[in-house]
């Protein structure tokens, strides 16, 4: 059973060490990805359509809202994965420019080789993720940014991209799209947010998933699966009393157990499993 062995969530959004044995349904988030292998077997990402390898000597980059999924290998031993969700605001705070982390474009190719310095600033944060003492935010932050500048300045349009004046994000152009990204936000646990955000935009059902498609490059339902796990995260997060019965309701599943096995394909972990391990700096 795949299990999240810790987690730490902040303003930079989410260092994750994933111990993973099952594939990833196809999802998508608006964080940009950077995921490593940390021990076990050989393994792949799918990104875009593409099957991409995940080893010891090179990383999956996965831009923010590009389509993707864990393509776990049947009867392969488990694979320990360093998965980092980067929040484009918070590189954004750090310096301006790199709010073009959020742009589609960002990363110029899914798969790259880790040099020795990319991977030993990789193995920094990996023992911080083993280590059982409390980990200070202010050091977390520094490790990530340092290895994410490296990655960044070898492996990115970031130089380009500012030449070019480029927009942090070209998608959703569309404003009948705009409008229907904003209902699904605030609606997301309504039983029919999908049709009412195609009336939203004043589209069939079919032209509103079409016209999604080309505007954004997912379909709305990655979409509205993002702003669940967007909300679930937060409720795992900060939330230690409540119950996840109490969490599926909100999110608008009819069982506990269909949120269950939703979190589970997204993320791997099960969501009270995942709770246990969570470092928290939101509030810090």
């Amino acid at each position: 059973m795949s299990v999240a062995r810790r987690v730490f969530h902040g303003l930079f959004g989410r260092v994750a060490l994933l111990d993973m044995d099952r594939p990833l349904t196809t999802h998508s988030h608006h964080e940009c990805h950077v995921l490593v292998k940390v021990s076990g077997a050989d393994t792949y990402f799918n990104v875009d359509g593409h099957r991409v390898p995940l080893t010891d000597r090179g990383a999956v980059l996965v831009n923010a809202w590009q389509p993707h999924f864990y393509d776990h290998q049947p009867n392969t031993p488990n694979t320990q994965i360093l998965a980092l969700y980067i929040e484009p605001t918070w590189l954004t705070n750090i310096q301006k420019s790199l709010a073009l982390c959020a742009h589609p474009g960002f990363f110029s190719r899914p798969h790259i080789a880790l040099s020795s310095t990319h991977r030993r600033l990789a193995d920094c944060l990996i023992a911080e993720c083993y280590s059982s003492d409390l980990v200070l935010r202010e050091h977390i932050e520094s490790l990530l940014f340092d290895f994410l500048i490296a990655l960044i300045e070898d492996h990115s349009q970031w130089h380009e991209l500012k030449r070019q004046a480029c927009m942090p994000r070209y998608r959703f152009q569309d404003a009948r799209i705009r409008r229907a990204c904003a209902y699904l936000q605030s609606h997301f646990n309504e039983p029919q947010c999908l049709a009412n955000a195609a009336r939203i935009a004043d589209l069939s059902r079919a032209h509103f998933f079409t016209l999604f498609r080309h505007d954004t490059g997912m379909s709305p339902m990655l979409m509205l699966n993002d702003i669940r796990m967007r909300h679930a995260f937060r409720w795992l997060e900060h939330e230690r009393v409540g119950t996840l019965c109490q969490l599926a309701e909100t999110l608008g599943f009819s069982e506990q157990g269909h949120f269950t096995r939703f979190f589970q394909q997204h993320i791997g972990a099960a969501p009270s499993q995942y709770r246990r391990v969570i470092d928290s700096y939101s509030s810090v």
